[in-house]
């Protein structure tokens, strides 16, 4: 293939040394010829050999350099797959796109997600690339995507019903003439109708049915053999129904002696596209979960304009910062905050908790709810793609596009099932062939039922070796569903993350809902995660006056520390500049009891400690034991105090003054009602529960008693930047730790968690990091979010169970010659469809509780 180049647009370079750091980091990787990052226009090319790195790994060096190069993803439809195979020949041809950096194919969701470099590479790459594989890409109408592959696949299951109702009507007049032939003796038809033999009548019904119905099955059999190299489902159909039409033509011109099989070719194509047709069926009601979302969004908003007049315009319409009218019964068109009014808001599309939550002057409220009883004034903050149902319903598209590993399994088999299945078939059909007698007296030993039209002649049955070897290879062809294997991992996982997103929980992937089951320890951030997060101020405690010594002819004088309102006064001014909520419970509190908080002169954030300011000019220091020390202070005269205060669950916090320790300040956090329920209920499961703090022993542990956390399980005085380090830590030891958490601070953690959980109401940055986002501040969802893991992976585990099973059972009785074609052919076509549907019965399920499968309850 020979070397190439691609141009990228590199983030987060702030000077030289940066570009430098990235360059290297690009010429390490093996295959990298040549590589060029100017800090100037932040952009870099790089020659490299396709064969020997991918582009996957040169944006990942990039990123493990620290720095990051610009991508975008994209979701294209793609039409006339059959199997697993198909999805995978379309995957292999967009990976070899030039600047496709990853491509993941959904056979069960006919759609392709593709990350890509922009700046090389577009969607029409991708169309083209599609039709090149031999499939039908769904190209955007006027930039709706999701309304295009919306009317696709529609166009799909009407095309496979019109198939269907054709077939069937030239195949009835078979089941009449098979009734009279099985059940009636041949008394009814005669062997010859209007003048033509009963056997060109088959023929004149059994053609149109062959090349109407069949030339989709041959059309992709082409496409697969000659244009991808390897063989799908198709190519299994059209050598069963081929083979049958061909040799019935053979037997009816006298070419061969032999029964005809007109109708069995017939039934086989009519089956298999019932099948096709009840599985577009299928595909659509599985992804009606995202549509129904979609179809929640307001199509106008009510917007009020600087003179206070009221107008409605198209949803699109509606920008950031425009004051919106909510009338009682109206959806909120967009994300934005309440402004004015008070209601109760209906917000169970998106965190599945059916109680309304009262609203009022300045509460966020989510675009699409349902305002319930009162009018409301909202101020749009979030529109368009940027809402929250939109990223809803992204991320779980994405989480369906991002299987399981579990799928590798089922992709490895059926890269090689084909091939196999037509070597299985070819084998039996020529062992037949040699060995009749032999084969039957062994079979006719068996506890079964017997050989299709008792076997071959010579072994007293009623038809040809030859006759009866074909009937063998047709059988071992047909019966085989590969389409069933690749079906069983994307469709439970589609139904698994839309159950997740109706509960409140989004997972990003398939890989995570596979990884959550197997969480053995639940990490808890404490501030916002276990507790409710908003801190109020409790105790202001000022120290008692303190004698100096003062060169004043020896004598002592008395220096006054300052009182409890002057001290509060002081303590608020300094952490008026902080947005930590331990500051602004401080603030809020000083402003409550009729304190003026101004600004500090000078302000500095310790991480981990506390915070300096100068305020009247002097310096005040707000923060713990650490802080104080290490500024010369001595903490211990307010010891007595500070424990006694963390003791009581609360966050104190030493005050300095000028030098000298002045007092203590002290904030409560409320642990949230659900807390401690959760916690018990993952203590159940045989999870272990940590907590995780930057607060002190004494008020994590008080905190901890409360929730019911064992002592040993916390982790207090951590760090900002040591949280990452000590989840590692805690998995150093075995453990397959989820991470729970909501602060910027929590980011990192959340990052190298195996299972990294962000609360939705916690920063973006949170949930970028995170596997998982639970979409209410509740705690027990995490348990929602482990049992929809555990119900999802079992009902994949069921699929495939059956899956495999069914060829395993099947293929060994068609190879025997124990099933006819056309059973064969109906049990292929609805094995995928019997798959499709336990995996639909799957939707009913909600994670209040374990899911039960095959009258099992697991606890």
């Amino acid at each position: 293939m020979g070397t190439q180049t691609t141009h990228l647009d590199i983030m987060g370079m702030s000077c030289a040394n940066c570009s430098g750091t990235v360059q290297d980091a690009l010429e390490s990787l093996e295959g990298v010829a040549e590589a060029s990052v100017n800090y100037a226009t932040d952009e870099g090319s790089v020659t490299y050999d396709p064969e020997a790195v991918s582009l996957a790994e040169i944006y990942d060096a990039i990123d493990e350099a620290g720095y990051s190069a610009v991508s975008e993803t994209v979701t294209v439809g793609i039409s006339d797959m059959s199997c697993a195979n198909c999805a995978q020949a379309n995957a292999t041809a967009l990976e070899e796109t030039p600047g496709v950096i990853e491509a993941d194919v959904n056979y069960a969701t006919d759609e392709a997600q593709v990350t890509y470099n922009p700046a090389e590479s577009s969607r029409e790459d991708f169309y083209d690339a599609i039709e090149e594989a031999g499939y039908d890409p769904v190209r955007e109408q006027g930039g709706e995507e999701e309304g295009a592959r919306d009317a696709a696949r529609s166009a799909e299951i009407r095309h496979q019903r019109r198939l269907t109702l054709f077939g069937a009507a030239l195949s009835l007049p078979f089941a009449l003439f098979m009734l009279d032939r099985f059940l009636l003796g041949g008394s009814v038809f005669p062997e010859a109708i209007l003048g033509v033999e009963i056997g060109w009548v088959e023929f004149l019904l059994a053609t149109p049915v062959q090349i109407v119905l069949g030339r989709q099955f041959y059309r992709n059999s082409y496409k697969a053999i000659v244009t991808n190299g390897q063989a799908n489902m198709d190519v299994l159909i059209a050598l069963g129904s081929s083979t049958a039409y061909v040799y019935s033509i053979a037997s009816l011109t006298g070419l061969i002696a032999g029964g005809l099989y007109f109708d069995t070719a017939a039934f086989i194509l009519v089956f298999i596209t019932l099948g096709n047709y009840l599985e577009a069926r299928s595909k659509g009601q599985a992804s009606d979960a995202l549509r129904k979302l979609l179809e929640m969004e307001a199509e106008t908003a009510t917007i009020i304009a600087g003179d206070g007049t009221e107008r409605e315009v198209p949803l699109e319409e509606v920008e950031v910062g425009d004051l919106m009218k909510v009338r009682p019964g109206e959806r909120i068109p967009t994300d934005g905050v309440v402004v004015d009014g008070q209601s109760a808001v209906d917000e169970s599309m998106v965190t599945g908790e059916s109680v309304p939550v009262e609203k009022s002057e300045g509460d966020e409220v989510v675009g699409s709810t349902i305002n319930e009883n009162g009018a409301l004034t909202v101020q749009a903050t979030k529109v368009g793609a940027d809402t929250a149902l939109q990223q809803i319903v992204q991320t779980v598209k994405e989480a369906q596009s991002r299987q399981p590993e579990i799928q590798n399994l089922a992709d490895r088999i059926s890269a090689y099932f084909v091939p196999a299945v037509i070597a299985n078939a070819l084998l039996w059909g020529t062992v037949w062939f040699l060995f009749p007698e032999a084969l039957a007296g062994f079979v006719d030993s068996l506890p079964l039922w017997g050989l299709v039209a008792g076997g071959p002649g010579i072994a007293g049955g009623g038809v040809s070796v030859f006759e009866f070897a074909v009937v063998v290879f047709a059988s071992a062809v047909l019966i085989a569903c590969p389409c069933a294997l690749g079906l069983a991992t994307p469709a439970a996982t589609m139904v698994g993350t839309a159950i997740g997103a109706r509960n409140g929980v989004l997972f990003k992937g398939g890989d995570v809902l596979e990884r959550a089951k197997d969480v053995d320890t639940v990490v808890f951030d404490k501030t916002g995660t276990l507790t409710e997060g908003e801190m109020e101020l409790t105790d202001v405690i000022a120290l008692d006056a303190v004698d100096d010594a003062v060169a004043d002819g020896g004598a002592l004088t008395a220096r006054e520390r300052p009182d409890e309102d002057e001290l509060l006064r002081l303590a608020a001014i300094a952490e008026s500049a902080s947005e930590h909520p331990l500051a602004q419970a401080i603030v809020e509190g000083a402003r409550e009891r009729g304190i003026d908080v101004g600004d500090p002169e000078a302000f500095e954030n310790i991480p981990g400690q506390g915070i300096r300011a100068t305020v009247d000019g002097r310096e005040v220091l707000v923060g713990n034991r650490k802080l104080l020390r290490e500024n010369g202070i001595d903490p211990s005269p307010a010891a007595e105090t500070m424990e006694r205060l963390e003791n009581e669950g609360k966050t104190a916090m030493l005050v300095a003054y000028e030098g000298e320790l002045a007092g203590v300040v002290a904030d409560a956090d409320t642990v949230k009602p659900s807390a401690k329920a959760a916690v018990s209920a993952l203590r159940e499961r045989d999870i272990d529960v940590m907590m995780i703090t930057g607060d002190n022993e004494r008020t994590a542990r008080a905190v901890a008693e409360q929730v019911g956390i064992d002592p040993e399980n916390v982790r207090a005085e951590v760090l900002p930047e040591d949280k990452s380090d000590a989840v590692e830590a805690i998995q150093d030891e075995g453990r397959q730790a989820m991470m729970v958490g909501d602060g910027v601070n929590d980011a990192p953690a959340l990052a190298v968690a195996y299972v990294g959980t962000a609360l939705g109401s916690g920063t973006d940055v949170a949930i970028e990091a995170a596997d998982v986002t639970l979409m209410r501040d509740d705690p027990m969802d995490v348990l929602k979010a482990i049992r929809v893991s555990d119900a999802t992976l079992q009902k994949i585990k069921q699929n495939l169970l059956w899956a495999l099973g069914y060829n395993t059972m099947m293929i060994p009785l068609a190879s025997l010659g124990l099933l006819q074609p056309v059973l064969a052919a109906a049990a292929m076509a609805f094995s995928s469809v019997s798959v499709l549907t336990n995996s639909l019965l799957f939707r009913a399920y909600t994670p209040d509780r374990d899911y039960r499968l095959l009258g099992r309850l697991r606890r």
